[in-house]
């Protein structure tokens, strides 16, 4: 639900902004609103889901972003869709860290805890693409309040099979104070993160205000870690980051996220303004993708995990995803589908789906039970705060390289029509070299950094206050 609100919407967009009668300068807000909530309260979710309980974080999430979609569905002005968004993301940053640390408590046995996340990776992968599709398939065929209304139906059936199945395992939660200075420059400063990347993408990377938002990033974040060093308990607690396999799956993460990011992007601009694809169509072409993370996730990682170390998994995965972004970089405007995209889909998912498996599985492998939510949260940290550097980025770079072929080739055109299309797709190639080089980067991060051996079948690791690791039997 969570992952697939990051796309769904772009779809229903233009549907929503010319029945609301929202600005072409305000309608970044729809996603901006969700982007800044989720991406700055993710680490305050994350300490809230280990003080408070999982579960109960986990279905606090689950009926506040139901309600808050309910709300987006029924808007009738742009101050209720904005709302809306800001309340999805707020409620979406107690679920996913709460999700994804019920499967970090809840899983010890190796040969169990590498199929659920093999499925949580391949939903976390492929919850994106398929929001395309879903996107396209709603706005088209339905109205674009269902992109809303959608989540209220999963909400529901999550929410009793979580009452009725999942637990937190007894003395699991996390009885210190909630740090609340470490709280508000913690947020602040994931907050003006995104936004200054978001608003570079709108108004340019020297723009005054682009580079205040930097600054003050950079005063915010790093105020929050001297205070993270000082206080007792915490809300970060560093050595969950600084632990160098954990720090390498991270920023491997982060980078593949860039990467990706920017492909979903472009990919649906080429589709759809330069191949002429409708909506729905341009959603069901991302379908191998999707196939390709699924059996990368579930066939690869999930069943290599317990034999092979980490590493091993995901440096040859982040590559076989670099060489299918290696193929997008041929693209002209006249390219086959299935000679060159549909070959590029199925190297990006595989490679993609097989890295995600065992990055999430051991960025939560090896942390104490108090400290599963924190630690989780920082996964979903580093791919929102990717997410936002990625759009913004790779934009550039496309719109740059696009600017400079059209003026260089539109004097004397016999089609400008064509020289229009050209230039996008130069745009988009010169991005996508940029994203080959990024993952390139993820996968030397991922082959450096990360040493942990196989997870065992039979015990797990629980890495102490001061960084030691002692075997407990699995239960």
């Amino acid at each position: 639900m969570v992952v697939l609100d990051a796309t769904i919407v772009n779809i229903a967009l233009p549907s929503a902004q010319a029945d609301l009668g929202i600005s072409d300068g305000n309608r970044q807000w729809v996603i901006t609103a969700y982007a800044l909530a989720f991406g700055g309260l993710l680490l305050l979710g994350g300490r809230v889901a280990d003080m408070w309980g999982r579960k109960r974080t986990f279905l606090t999430g689950l009926v506040g972003f139901a309600a808050a979609s309910t709300l987006g569905g029924a808007a009738v002005n742009e101050a209720m869709m904005f709302g809306s968004r800001a309340l999805q993301g707020v409620f979406g940053a107690l679920l996913a860290p709460a999700a994804l640390s019920l499967l970090a408590v809840m899983f010890t046995d190796g040969r169990e805890r590498a199929k659920a996340f093999g499925i949580f990776g391949a939903i976390a992968g492929g919850g994106a693409a398929l929001g395309l599709i879903l996107g396209g398939l709603l706005t088209e065929y339905l109205d674009w309040r269902w992109v809303f209304f959608v989540n209220i139906p999963i909400a529901a059936f999550a929410f009793f099979g979580a009452a009725a199945q999942v637990y937190d395992p007894a003395g699991s939660k996390n009885r210190s104070p909630l740090d609340l200075p470490g709280a508000l420059l913690g947020t602040l400063g994931l907050v003006s993160l995104v936004y200054g990347f978001t608003r570079a993408e709108s108004h340019g990377w020297s723009e005054t205000t682009t580079i205040g938002l930097f600054v003050l990033t950079a005063i915010l974040l790093a105020t929050f870690v001297l205070v993270e060093r000082k206080v007792a308990a915490p809300l970060l607690p560093l050595r969950v980051v600084l632990d160098r396999n954990r720090g390498g799956v991270y920023l491997a993460l982060g980078l593949a996220t860039i990467a990706m990011f920017g492909l979903f992007l472009f990919l649906t601009y080429y589709l759809q303004i330069v191949k002429g694809y409708s909506p729905v169509r341009s959603g069901f072409a991302f379908l191998p993708m999707v196939a390709g993370m699924v059996t990368g996730s579930t066939q690869i990682g999930a069943r290599l995990i317990t034999r092979v170390p980490a590493r091993y998994i995901m440096t040859p995965g982040l590559l076989v995803a670099a060489s299918g972004m290696l193929i997008l970089t041929q693209m002209q405007p006249d390219s086959s589908y299935v000679g060159l995209l549909l070959p590029a889909q199925i190297l990006l998912g595989l490679g993609l789906g097989s890295t995600f498996m065992p990055a999430m599985s051991l960025a939560t492998y090896g942390v104490q039970p108090r400290d599963s939510g924190i630690a989780s949260a920082m996964i979903n940290t580093s791919q929102q705060v990717g997410g936002a550097i990625g759009t913004a980025l790779l934009n550039t770079i496309a719109a740059s390289a696009t600017s400079a072929y059209i003026a260089a080739n539109l004097a004397g055109a016999a089609s400008p029509e064509l020289v229009q299309l050209q230039g996008m797709v130069e745009g988009y190639t010169s991005a996508l070299w940029w994203a080959v080089g990024i993952l390139v980067g993820a996968a030397t991060a991922a082959f450096t950094l990360v040493n942990a051996g196989t997870h065992n079948s039979g015990t797990a690791l629980v890495t102490g206050d001061e960084g030691e690791a002692a075997p407990v039997m699995a239960h």
